[in-house]
């Protein structure tokens, strides 16, 4: 009779670790779904470049928009089946989204371009309008030009 109390236990417990692991893991992974993303923002003479981490994600999956002066990105990320093994804990979020606000100014964002790296990061690079023959005009809404006469 013990032996059968003993894995009566022993499969019980195995049970409730299965079930903490799948609680924890769908946590997590709502947790990485509902952070934003984080965002790097570089500027050049004639674009803004604009990085986010993307592991795991293939450019078919990237979804990127421009509103307001914001880059916005979302990843649908997909876990392929593998056979030899079954799911113990699903960490990772499937979705992920991020926003990256760009500083003001023309911008061309139907030009923009969206590229994913062998290394996991997506760059997203905005041109800059440039204003062929017109002065450049200072924050404070003087001439450029105005302020090298005096």
């Amino acid at each position: 009779m013990s032996d059968r109390s003993d894995v009566d236990v022993r499969e019980i417990g195995e049970s409730l670790g299965k079930q903490l692991l799948d609680g924890v893991g769908q946590v997590s992974s709502r947790v990485q779904e509902e952070r934003p993303l984080a965002a790097d923002v570089l500027e050049s003479d004639d674009a803004y470049l604009v990085v986010f981490d993307a592991p795991g994600v293939e450019m078919e999956d990237v979804q990127v928009r421009f509103e307001d002066g914001t880059v916005r990105v979302r990843f649908d990320r997909f876990r392929d089946p593998t056979e030899a093994f079954e799911m113990v804990f699903p960490g990772r979020g499937l979705t992920l989204e991020g926003h990256a606000e760009l500083p003001t100014g023309d911008v061309n964002p139907e030009a923009a371009e969206a590229t994913l790296t062998a290394v996991g990061t997506l760059h997203v690079e905005v041109p800059k309008v440039t204003h062929g023959g017109e002065d450049e005009h200072t924050d404070d809404g003087h001439d450029a030009s105005d302020e090298d006469e005096q």
